[in-house]
């Protein structure tokens, strides 16, 4: 039995009222990410990055169009959509968005906790995340005692606390220095391949981008798969 794609776009428009005009920021965005792909997603700030993922993580609705999530369609209401959301979905942003009074422990045992995991089992699906990412050693560490780098790394941890199939990244990497980026992104590239997780990574840095599977480009609305890095690699005179 063939394995669903991890996350397929059908369609997907989306405008927004802007005084008397009304803006198209996606215009019938087709999207297929196999099971265990990892793309970017890149376009100038405001060319709606942004809003795509949060469509196509269930938290906002298109216009028109369909989303569907390891071969689930995304329904119209709102318990399913929180329930597959909840269960099928990672989230990393630029910003980490970490609970200050919390260990780096403790907030990546949120997520597991809230689906209803043990305090046991959470804790011990926490440390092994924060090992992946480098971070054994500042389990009992707050964010304030941690370097920006680690605190973003601790967010990637959140993000894969529920082992989701899809992982959705904004800018995961955009709120820090060009040395520490790229190690945070290497830790980042490194425990989605070893999950086996499929993600969709928003970036501006196409350095990044290219060490990805494929490179999705959204410019005035519409959405472009560039040639697989390798195959282009491959053609380069």
């Amino acid at each position: 039995m063939p394995v669903p794609d991890a996350l397929v776009l059908d369609g997907v428009s989306r405008g927004f009222k802007q005084g008397p005009a009304r803006i198209e920021v996606l215009k019938g965005i087709d999207l297929r990410l196999a099971a265990g792909e990892v793309a970017a997603l890149v376009g100038v700030s405001g060319a709606g990055k942004s809003t795509l993922l949060q469509i196509a993580g269930l938290l906002e609705r298109p216009d028109a169009g369909e989303v569907m999530i390891a071969g689930e369609r995304a329904a119209r209401r709102d318990r399913p959509r929180t329930r597959l959301r909840r269960d099928a979905v990672g989230f990393v942003y630029q910003f980490h968005h970490l609970l200050a009074e919390f260990t780096a422990c403790e907030n990546v045992m949120l997520p597991c906790l809230l689906a209803g995991s043990s305090r046991a089992a959470a804790r011990a699906r926490a440390e092994e995340l924060l090992g992946a990412v480098g971070l054994a050693e500042r389990l009992a560490h707050h964010p304030g005692q941690l370097s920006g780098g680690e605190q973003q790394r601790v967010a990637i941890a959140r993000g894969l606390a529920n082992a989701p199939g899809l992982v959705l990244a904004d800018e995961p990497t955009g709120n820090l220095d060009e040395e520490t980026a790229a190690h945070v992104f290497d830790g980042f590239l490194a425990v989605l391949r070893a999950r086996g997780a499929s993600a969709l990574i928003a970036t501006h840095d196409r350095r990044l981008a290219r060490r990805l599977d494929r490179v999705y480009v959204l410019a005035h609305g519409r959405l472009a798969a560039e040639p697989a890095p390798a195959a282009a690699e491959e053609t380069a005179p």
